[in-house]
């Protein structure tokens, strides 16, 4: 059966997030390097889909109605694997392989290899065209499902981004879910410094989008109404989360750096890193 939505408490979701802050640092360490600052900002964004909004089947991953989730940022597919695997989509023991030889759980995800993963994602830019896509056929045929796009906000400087933001509205895909990680950094540094696409609440507005203005992505209430907002109370138009982040997050020496886009945890970091998730965000 699909999962419901309004099953899980905070609480219960703020262990999830954890959850996926531990499977991250454990995933990393079996294959050398990762994303920690994308995968750590969108952690209570993937609880709160997941465990309270989003309609799936773990027992039926292609059902023909469920919603769907794709990652514009495939690279943070490592937040995205420990959530699956919780839910029962595929055993936690994939998670101990991350990565390996042969392997279904690469460093991007892969939807022929992966229950639950509705797209192969990588090439930053592309999913939100791919999500338009979606939302119209499930449009066409009268499906429920809704479709959810995940992009990050370096991914804002791509020019086919807003080719398919254009479109949207154009067809009325009040089932499609745009959702911005404005963490405010990349790989080589601060996005305002690298492409500042500040502001992205008039742009998407321009382009007909109902723009949702999420003010902390780590609160859970608040991210939970927004996500709700969006997903639930369509007005006619495709709505836009922008999700104000911090990469990072959960990790002291890691918040708000781009340093930690990517990389590795010696033993003592490691330990250091695990001791804060399990002590949880500070208020």
């Amino acid at each position: 059966m699909p999962r419901p939505p309004h099953e899980a408490s905070n609480d219960r979701l703020a262990e999830k997030a954890k959850l996926i802050r531990r499977a991250v640092v454990e995933q990393t360490d079996v294959c050398g390097s990762g994303h920690y600052g994308s995968a750590f900002s969108i952690a209570e964004l993937l609880a709160v889909l997941y465990y309270r909004l989003l309609h799936v089947k773990s027992d039926e991953p292609r059902w023909p109605d469920r919603d769907r989730f794709t990652m514009g940022k495939g690279h943070a597919a490592i937040a995205l694997y420990p959530v699956l695997a919780d839910l029962g989509f595929f055993e936690t023991d994939w998670l101990k392989d991350y990565t390996r030889l042969g392997s279904p759980l690469g460093d991007h995800p892969d939807m022929v290899k992966v229950p639950g993963v509705d797209f192969s994602s990588g090439s930053i830019g592309h999913n939100l065209s791919v999500s338009v896509g979606m939302a119209a056929g499930l449009k066409r045929r009268g499906s429920p499902a809704r479709v959810v796009c995940l992009m990050g906000d370096g991914e804002m400087t791509e020019g086919q981004v807003w080719e398919a933001a254009i479109s949207a509205p154009n067809y009325g895909l009040e089932n499609l879910v745009g959702i911005v990680d404005i963490n405010k950094v990349g790989s080589d540094g601060e996005t305002a410094e690298i492409m500042d696409t500040r502001p992205l609440e008039a742009k998407w507005s321009a382009f007909g989008w109902r723009v949702l203005e999420l003010a902390d992505g780590h609160d859970l209430s608040r991210t939970f109404a927004a996500l709700d907002e969006a997903l639930n109370r369509p007005d006619g138009r495709p709505s836009v989360v922008l999700a104000d982040t911090v990469a990072g997050k959960g990790v002291s020496f890691m918040e708000g750096t781009w340093q930690w886009h990517l990389g590795f945890l010696g033993p003592a970091d490691k330990a250091r890193a695990l001791a804060e998730i399990e002590k949880g965000l500070m208020p």
